[in-house]
């Protein structure tokens, strides 16, 4: 079977085109938002140019023919209003990252509704979902279009169906997480009609065809990626779709992905979890055998923060985290947290700013570029902490994906500080392989689920005295950096 699978992400849309679990073809097209101050915002249209860039190419590159199936992952917590009838967006995507509905949060937690909304969703009251998102951009934009995650819109465009899968559903704070419906007080609470919402489907399900609805050309119809009309089957979140594809599913299995911003997810098998440690609960995916939860924490800046130390020009490329950040054997006293988006998880400040202390006139570049490294490193290893603490038994392994994880610096450190042994997936693109598994499932192949082998094993290098250590030092700064409230 042949699957084109599409990886909607933050900066970028990849690709792949996969024959029976094998990749035989890739392509990827920019999308990358803009920021200025709290705002980040990007053209929906060019999220569905790119969509309809890489997938051709990919296709393209793999011969031409066109794909039996179709999966689409999506970057979850980006909405974007839109016009119902004809498709058509009213303005610029939210993009996930964007905190301008910080008032929104605010004036609910002074309500005293922030805990009863974690206690219905699983969720933390944090700009990052999706609902404050909604209810700050209603009151721009009035009460006529429609406002969905941008899976939904896209969803549209490609097949007509008007549709968001169950695990992003449980990313907008609208969802009761154990009834995994939507659930008609969360949405009072954020000024949301319920049945104005999307259906809520599995993540490995027919859920239409291209062209099926009359669409033309480039707009969803039949030519979109191929001469036919092809079935659309799998679905999901990003970080929940690389969470499948690295075969986390027993309860205690965890991941990060190192993308745009480190997202750690921990099944917690077929019972949905409320954290105690400052993460979040949220469906994992569901297929015909049942449904799964996990715990999930976030680091927002990562790659982000790497490209701004490229902007900043201490870096040329990626590539100069470890011919930069190897030469040197510590940050040398300088702190790096980074909050250039606020903090989330197990922090949720939103206000939070970054932060770099300790600098000197020895200060050199590596030291600036090992503190990044050390920064988001440590605050990874906080979450793999906070879910131990709730799954009630230590990590024994984390599965990592993801570009940076190409940084053999990163990955040290991360063993270090985390103190579990790091199994690296051999594919940077985990999100598009596990929708990929996703699709062919709901394409009725039932023996889709992956299996892979780690492309390399990094154990720690040092004890767990001097990890704690580091730890309490790196949470001082970030605690203190918290305080500002600036």
């Amino acid at each position: 079977m042949r699957v084109l699978a599409i990886d909607q992400g933050t900066s970028a849309t990849k690709a792949l085109v996969v024959d029976d679990g094998a990749v035989v073809a890739e392509a990827s097209s920019p999308c990358a938002p803009t920021a200025s101050g709290d705002a980040v915002e990007v053209d929906p249209e060019r999220i569905w140019d790119s969509v309809v860039a890489a997938g051709r190419a990919a296709l393209a590159r793999a011969g031409g023919a066109p794909p039996d199936a179709i999966g689409l992952a999506n970057q979850g917590e980006t909405i974007v209003g839109w016009d119902r009838s004809s498709g058509m967006p009213i303005g610029p995507a939210i993009v996930w990252q964007d905190r301008r509905s910080a008032g929104v949060c605010d004036r609910l937690r002074a309500d005293g509704t922030a805990e009863r909304l974690t206690e219905i969703t699983g969720l933390e009251l944090d700009p990052y979902f999706v609902a404050p998102k909604v209810a700050w951009l209603r009151d721009l934009v009035g009460p006529g279009p429609t406002i969905t995650t941008s899976d939904t819109w896209l969803l549209h465009r490609l097949c007509g169906a008007f549709v968001t899968d169950v695990a992003t559903a449980s990313r907008t704070l609208l969802m009761d997480l154990a009834r995994t419906a939507w659930s008609p007080e969360a949405c009072a609470l954020f000024g949301v009609d319920p049945d104005s919402l999307p259906a809520i489907v599995g993540n490995a399900e027919h859920i239409g065809d291209t062209g099926s609805f009359g669409g033309t050309g480039s707009f969803g119809g039949t030519g979109v990626f191929g001469g036919s009309a092809v079935p659309v089957t799998g679905l999901c979140v990003d970080q929940q779709a690389a969470l499948f594809a690295q075969s986390c599913v027993a309860a205690g299995e965890a991941k990060c992905t190192y993308g745009t911003g480190a997202f750690l997810l921990a099944s917690t098998g077929s019972t949905p979890t409320w954290s105690s440690n400052g993460l979040v609960g949220s469906v994992a995916w569901r297929l015909d055998s049942g449904t799964t939860w996990c715990l999930d924490g976030q680091v927002y800046t990562v790659g982000a923060a790497v490209s701004w130390l490229q902007d900043m020009g201490c870096l040329d490329g990626p590539a100069d985290l470890d011919a930069l950040g190897s030469t040197v054997t510590s940050s040398a006293g300088v702190t790096f947290v980074p909050g250039l988006a606020g903090l989330g998880a197990p922090f949720w400040a939103p206000q939070a700013k970054g932060s770099l202390t300790g600098l000197s006139l020895g200060t050199t570049r590596a030291h600036l570029v090992r503190a990044v490294v050390d920064g988001i490193a440590a605050q990874v290893a906080w979450l793999a902490r906070a879910t131990a603490a709730d799954l009630g038994a230590p990590l024994t392994r984390l599965r990592v994906d993801g570009g940076l994880t190409r940084s053999r610096v990163l990955l040290q450190v991360q063993a270090d500080l985390a103190q579990v042994p790091i199994e690296v997936y051999p594919s940077p693109d985990a999100t598009a392989l596990g929708v990929a598994a996703f699709a062919r499932i709901g394409a009725g192949d039932r023996g889709a689920a992956p299996s892979w082998e780690p492309a390399a094993v990094v154990e720690p290098s040092i004890g767990p005295d001097e990890a704690a250590e580091r730890l309490d030092r790196w949470r001082a700064v970030a605690d203190a950096t918290v305080a500002l409230d600036v």
